[in-house]
C-alpha cells in the first residue's frame, strides 16, 4: 500500500473528526463526580475496569471520603472493601489515600492544575492528568489516551506506535490543537459502540470509507 501523503492523511484526519463532532455533538465524560478530585480518584479507579463498574462505588466512597482530608485520613482497608468490586482494588485503595494525602501536603488540598503536578500524585499518570485537566478544568494539554483511543488510532493508520505516549504524540502532532480536547470524549465513545474491540461494527460505522482497516478485523 502507497505511503500516504501528509496533506491527505490531514484531510482524512480532519474529515474524520469533523463526522464525530457531527456524531457526537456534546460528548461528556461518563464517570460521575462532583469536584475535581472526585474525578481524579475516580478517573485512577477506572483502570483496568469500566467506567459502569466505577460508577457503581464512587457513590459511597465519596459519600465516606469525598473531599481530599478525609481521603487522606482513611483506613486503607476501609477503602479497599468499598472499592472491592473493582480490579487491583488494594493497590487503588493504597494510591487514593496516598494520593488525598499528598494533594494535603503538598498542593493545600486541591488538586494541582498542572500536567507535572499531577503526574506526581500516586495513582496518576499521564492519561488520568489529561482527563483531570480537560474535564475538571478545562485545561487541554493533551490526548488521553486509553484503550479505545490507541485501538481507533491504529485502525486509522494515524498512528503504529507501540506505547499510549507515543500513539498521543502522533495524534498532537497530527491534529491542531482544537480537536484535542473533543477527541478525548469522542473516540472513547465511538470505541465503545462500533469501534469494538473484537468485531468492529464496520458495515454501520460512519468512518468506514475513511478507515483502511474497515471490514478487515476480526
Amino acid at each position: 500500500m502507497a505511503r500516504e501523503k501528509k496533506a491527505d492523511k490531514l484531510a482524512r484526519a480532519l474529515e474524520v473528526e469533523r463526522r464525530m463532532g457531527e456524531h457526537y455533538p456534546e460528548p461528556e465524560c461518563a464517570l460521575h463526580y462532583r469536584t475535581p478530585f472526585e474525578l481524579t480518584i475516580a478517573v485512577a479507579l477506572s483502570a483496568q475496569t469500566t467506567d459502569v463498574n466505577v460508577n457503581k462505588v464512587t457513590p459511597t466512597l465519596f459519600a465516606r471520603f469525598g473531599t481530599p482530608e478525609a481521603m487522606a485520613q482513611a483506613n486503607v482497608e476501609e477503602v479497599a472493601d468499598i472499592i472491592h468490586s473493582l480490579g487491583f482494588f488494594r493497590n487503588k485503595a493504597k494510591n487514593c489515600v496516598a494520593c488525598a494525602q499528598m494533594i494535603m501536603s503538598d498542593f493545600g488540598g486541591e488538586v494541582p492544575r498542572d500536567m507535572k503536578s499531577l503526574q506526581k500524585l500516586p495513582g496518576v499518570g499521564r492519561k488520568t492528568a489529561n482527563i483531570v485537566l480537560n474535564e475538571g478544568f478545562g485545561i487541554v494539554e493533551g490526548i488521553a489516551v486509553d484503550t479505545h483511543v490507541f485501538r481507533i488510532a491504529h485502525r486509522l493508520k494515524f498512528s503504529n506506535a507501540d506505547t499510549p505516549l507515543q500513539t498521543e504524540q502522533d495524534l498532537l502532532k497530527l491534529y491542531p490543537r482544537e480537536c484535542w480536547g473533543p477527541i478525548n470524549h469522542q473516540w472513547v465513545l465511538f470505541g465503545r459502540e462500533t469501534c469494538i474491540a473484537r468485531k468492529p461494527k464496520c458495515a454501520e460505522c460512519f468512518l468506514n470509507d475513511l478507515c483502511p482497516s474497515a471490514f478487515k478485523q476480526g
